[in-house]
């Protein structure tokens, strides 16, 4: 008697589990209404508390749903938003989940170039961006973002002056080159 009470029971609890969690598609449908919301062109500016919702929803449906087609999506676009809000731990830990939970998915590559971008912009730790950096391009040596992960390797811990100046003589430099040539090209001469 008493096990069949447990077990009637645990039945009832995991009934009561399951009807107060959301559907899937309402989670969804939620969602959906969040990014719209956030993300219109109507939205003047960043709503921290909606934002902080929509990544909860995006938790959620991840952790209920995790090999659903919508999960990769949704894990990406937190870890921007996470990212973009200034956290970077919590950035670096939702690019590592969808780099291991989805490593063949076309968007893994730019978590990780999202990761050195992190530790350079956001951490200021320039030796694990310099790091993450590298493995991207030896990773990934013929993604889109190739060029500018080699980009930002070459500028790595450079100020703004720092890259105003540089610019600015190269520019020079070309501008040199270019009158030098000028000068060398000989002009034709007039006939009579």
């Amino acid at each position: 008697m008493k096990k069949t009470a447990v077990s009637v029971l645990s039945a009832l609890l995991m009934m009561i589990m399951v009807s107060c969690s959301p559907s899937r598609d309402k989670v969804a449908n939620q969602i959906q209404t969040l990014e719209k919301s956030l993300f219109s062109p109507e939205a003047v500016s960043f709503n921290k508390q909606k934002a902080d919702s929509l990544l909860s929803l995006y938790e959620m449906f991840i952790k209920e749903h995790p090999k659903d087609s919508l999960s990769p999506g949704y894990l990406f676009k937190a870890a921007n938003i996470v990212m973009n809000s200034g956290d970077g731990p919590r950035a670096l830990k939702l690019f590592d989940q969808y780099m291991t939970n989805y490593p063949d998915k076309p968007k893994a590559s730019l978590c990780m170039f999202f990761k050195a971008f992190v530790y350079e912009n956001v951490m200021q730790d320039l030796d694990k961006a310099r790091e993450t950096y590298l493995l991207f391009i030896e990773k990934y040596p013929s993604d889109d973002f190739t060029k500018d992960a080699k980009m930002a390797l070459m500028n790595l811990g450079k100020t703004p002056d720092m890259l105003v100046r540089e610019f600015e003589a190269a520019k020079k430099a070309d501008s040199a080159r270019i009158a030098d040539s000028l000068s060398k090209i000989k002009k034709p001469k007039k006939r009579s």
